[in-house]
């Protein structure tokens, strides 16, 4: 049985019809944009406003955030003697970014075998540190220090082990090319009073911003300083005669991998060779003038 059919609604009468037609016309709804994530919309609107604080929900991203606290070094605010503290407690990371350009520029195998010495230096100090396991004296003013243990100081081993190895280096290495006798020895000496000065300070930087106590680092500049002596009677005794056989393998080769141990300054015998190199090619130029 079929329904009723719906009403028909009543027509307007003239009068209502003039009010409608003289109203205004009502404005067309625009249509809604396409969705676009939180994301974009913030780095477009930073894109045209530069100033523009990041969006809300940009900035909160789930997880707790940590810091590279390798590099991470604090100290207390308005110290002066902290903070240039703090900064010469940065010289081993200085003094790796050293040798690693010198292995790119250089290449010479004896500056490879002092960085594998540092290497294997910090690998004996993770190992005793995780078999002694003495904490840090003050561990909650640094959470975010990235080792918990600090027997021995890792800082004071490395800086010792770089400074004993440079001195052994320098007095049983490098010996003199020259007359200035006296001259030579000056500045021996005073690059192994300044190695031992920035020595001691990296040391004293540990202690002065409480990471460690003065046991820890007096033993590990013990193990550094021991490490550098023995890590450099194996390099001269059982490494330095095999350079020159390593510096014939082809992967040497291609790798523009040298042995400079038979020179006994290195400094020296660049600056000779490089002066006379470019004493030659002048000369050959100035005849090309002619």
């Amino acid at each position: 049985m079929r329904g009723s059919p719906p009403p028909v609604p009543p027509r307007p009468s003239p009068a209502e019809r003039r009010d409608w037609l003289a109203a205004p016309a009502r404005p067309r709804p625009l249509a809604a944009p396409p969705r676009v994530g939180a994301a974009r919309l913030a780095g477009a609107a930073r894109a045209r406003d530069p100033g523009k604080m990041a969006d809300v929900g940009e900035c909160s991203r789930a997880g707790p955030w940590k810091s590279v606290s390798l590099t991470h070094v604090e100290y207390p605010a308005g110290d002066f003697t902290g903070n240039l503290l703090a900064y010469l407690s940065l010289g081993p990371i200085f003094i790796i970014v050293g040798f690693v350009t010198l292995i790119i520029f250089k290449r010479e195998l004896h500056t490879i075998s002092f960085l594998g010495g540092l290497s294997l230096n910090e690998g004996v100090n993770w190992i005793i540190k995780n078999i002694v396991q003495e904490p840090r004296p003050c561990a909650e003013i640094h959470p975010s220090v990235y080792s918990k243990y600090a027997m021995p100081s890792s800082h004071a081993q490395f800086i010792w082990f770089f400074a004993i190895y440079s001195f052994l280096f320098l007095y049983l290495r490098m010996h003199q090319t020259n007359n200035a006798r006296f001259l030579d020895l000056l500045w021996r000496h005073v690059l192994s009073i300044g190695l031992l000065t920035v020595a001691f300070l990296v040391s004293y930087s540990r202690v002065y911003l409480l990471y460690h106590t003065w046991s820890q680092v007096v033993y590990g500049g013990v193990v550094g300083s021991v490490m550098a002596v023995l890590w450099f009677v194996f390099t001269q005794e059982i490494l330095t005669p095999l350079f020159p056989r390593i510096a014939a393998w082809p992967l040497s080769e291609f790798f523009l991998i040298r042995d400079a141990s038979l020179i006994p300054n290195i400094l020296w015998f660049e600056y000779t060779v490089t002066r006379a190199e470019a004493r030659n090619r002048q000369r050959k130029l100035g005849t090309k003038l002619q």
